[in-house]
């Protein structure tokens, strides 16, 4: 067992080791790969990274990514240097807002858990969870679109009691929503995405896991219940070793749906989160770090995104069929060609998004793409929607049921909710996601009843009118953009 004495002498660029978890890995040969950059490791040369890694980084992932070689061992822990963590003055007013935050009891509903979260939460996550593309436009239009959708209710309908439970790729959901994939869970709360596992078991739905989760892939398996349904989010790997692998096991563990992410070949340019990285570094500490090509400037989105492949393409679904029996769906559709295409080359579905308005800004919203879909697949494939063969997601922007009820009346089989859920658990923890869940399935019950739809079948595209869905009008304040950014 190595004494945190000797793991001390070994703090420069030539001979790196760190702490994590209570064992001593040597890094140095991993400081010019890391995605992060050198100086954030070595920050914590010679020292214990444990609090700076759990955040961003799957307890694993240190372990999967340095040879075994490099794995030096157990250490004493009562001999390590600590890291002194300053509280800062803004820190100790954001845990001051914590203690004054309104009780559970007063939120009603999920902006409000934004609205509280954005109170609350450290800085640099905030700015990750909440940034968007460039100027931020496609974040404001994803939910402005469903503004511009209205219903049409029936009455003297039987809703005495009404039933939103439905299916998705053949999986019972109590409502007709998952829980879709966002990273770094535990920026917002130390369990990370294993609130979101479960509250999906409480509450009956369906969580898709990360690829780039806080939490391990196992740990949130592990941590499902028996019989609960997970799907699992994919960034595809330059190296397809390493996407076989992942994908396969994958497969091994029982996950229902393999959700392949494809509007992500570059990142988009997330300026709030640029900017709190940006503002993170010490000119000093560069200028000494020597030869550290790694643009630092790009937040905490490119530090943990740099493997994704840029060359993933049509010709790729072939081998992926030849390596999992998962149903695969394309997530990151943002046209009617592409989705027929996606059908034409027997996918399970795509997920109509824009990747919440990080990539690319001016692109349209799910729900406008949804409706635009449907049209060309009834006219180009004689194909209506929902359709059990080739099902039709949406995500991005979706803040209440009526949103929800919007898209399964344009022909969604599901939406996927991402950012709210964090939120609720950043300001509340595992309670604040167990009432976000809880409202949305108050707010079901209440609008089917006043749409007169007694079940889900029942809400059809006759209940709303989206006449005016492509009608684009932007105003935003761009020249505040700067201050919106750094507040």
């Amino acid at each position: 067992m190595l004494s945190g004495k000797e793991v001390a002498k070994h703090n420069t660029r030539e001979s790196c080791w760190i702490i994590v978890h209570d064992h001593v890995y040597d890094v140095t040969d991993f400081l010019s790969e890391h995605p992060g950059g050198s100086r954030i490791i070595l920050k914590y040369a010679g020292k214990d990274a444990t609090q700076e890694y759990d955040p961003i980084h799957p307890p694993d992932a240190i372990t999967s990514n340095l040879p075994p070689e490099k794995h030096l061992g157990p250490v004493q822990p009562d001999t390590v240097e600590k890291v002194v963590v300053q509280i800062t003055d803004e820190e100790k007013a954001r845990l001051e807002r914590m203690e004054l935050r309104p009780s559970l009891d007063e939120i009603l509903n999920l902006h409000d858990f934004e609205s509280i979260a954005k109170a609350v939460m450290p800085e640099k996550a905030w700015a990750y969870y909440s940034s968007a593309a460039d100027d931020e436009i496609t974040i404001r239009e994803n939910h402005a679109a469903y503004h511009r959708i209205w219903f049409r209710p029936r009455v003297l309908r039987d809703v005495s009691t009404v039933d939103f439970s439905s299916t998705i790729l053949g999986h019972k959901t109590s409502m007709p929503i998952y829980i879709t994939a966002t990273a770094l869970g535990k920026l917002g709360h130390p369990d990370g995405e294993l609130n979101l596992t479960r509250a999906a078991a409480k509450h009956g739905v369906i969580q898709m896991i990360p690829t780039l989760a806080s939490c391990s892939f196992d740990e949130l398996v592990d941590g499902a219940r028996p019989g609960q349904v997970q799907f699992f989010q994919l960034y595809v790997n330059k190296d397809r070793a390493i996407t076989k692998r992942i994908v396969q096991h994958a497969d091994s563990r029982g996950i229902k749906g393999l959700f392949i992410t494809v509007d992500a070949p570059q990142l988009g340019r997330r300026e709030k989160d640029m900017r709190q990285k940006f503002d993170a570094e010490d000119p000093a500490e560069v200028s000494k770090a020597g030869n550290d090509k790694v643009d630092r400037s790009q937040g905490a989105a490119r530090a943990i995104s740099s493997f994704i492949d840029p060359g993933l393409n049509w010709g790729d679904l072939k081998w992926f069929k030849s390596v999992t029996k998962m149903p695969l769906v394309l997530k990151g559709v943002q046209c009617w060609e592409d989705a027929v295409e996606a059908y034409d080359h027997g996918v399970a579905g795509v997920v109509l998004s824009n990747h919440g308005g990080r990539q690319l800004d001016f692109s349209r919203s799910g729900i406008e793409v949804l409706a635009e879909c449907v049209s060309h697949f009834k006219e180009k494939r004689g194909l209506s929607f929902p359709n059990d063969k080739f099902q039709l997601f949406v995500d991005g922007g979706v803040r209440r049921a009526t949103d929800v009820l919007k898209a399964i009346a344009l022909g969604a089989s599901a939406v996927g909710i991402g950012r709210p859920f964090l939120y609720a658990y950043s300001a509340y923890g595992p309670d604040g996601v167990d009432k976000a869940l809880q409202i949305l399935r108050d707010e079901f019950e209440m609008n089917m009843r006043l749409l007169g739809a007694p079940t889900i079948k029942d809400v059809v595209p006759e209940m709303v009118d989206a006449s005016n869905i492509g009608s684009h009008i932007v105003a935003v304040p761009v020249d505040s953009l700067y201050n919106s950014n750094c507040i």
